[in-house]
């Protein structure tokens, strides 16, 4: 075998569209855009014109606001996923389980604000959690299973402390 003997798999690559290459392309004259007007024009700004009426986007009020500058992206865990990785052998449950753990254990791929645990699935294991967030339900789980979980002080609010 040689490199010049390498290929991908049948149907792994396909071959673009060249629009405008002639009727027998399938896609000449007209290259796939219909005939006439300005849609058929390179150019074209004419999405959300009403023909001259005040456009929907600008009859309706504005609502509400985008927190993204300052909101917190955490990564959202399930009980069920954490008992699947004791089960798995990847998680040691006498140990406290923290973001740094879960993702050595390959439950999260990176850890971003925290974790925050959520309540889907039954807690069978004694959990010692130290996470940026959980569910109400989550912790009435894990408690009721004998385990324990510690909220974590936010990042920000710890170095002010």
């Amino acid at each position: 075998m040689k490199l010049n003997d390498i290929s991908d798999k049948e149907g792994a690559t396909r071959s673009r569209k060249r629009v405008g290459r002639g009727i027998g392309s399938g896609y000449g004259k007209t290259g796939g855009r219909g005939v006439k007007g300005q849609k058929s024009r390179s150019g074209v700004s004419i999405n959300g014109f009403e023909g001259g009426q005040m456009p929907i986007y600008r009859r309706l009020p504005k609502r509400g606001f985008s927190n993204a500058k300052f909101a917190k992206d955490f990564n959202e865990v399930s009980i069920e996923r954490l008992e699947k990785a004791v089960e798995a052998k990847k998680l040691d449950v006498k140990s406290v389980i923290t973001a740094e753990v879960l993702k050595e254990a390959g439950v999260v791929r990176r850890v971003r604000d925290g974790v925050r645990v959520l309540g889907s699935g039954d807690a069978k294991s004694k959990f010692k959690l130290e996470v940026a967030g959980a569910s109400k339900s989550a912790i009435e789980k894990i408690e009721k299973a004998g385990g324990s979980v510690k909220v974590l002080a936010p990042k920000s609010e710890a170095a002010e402390a």
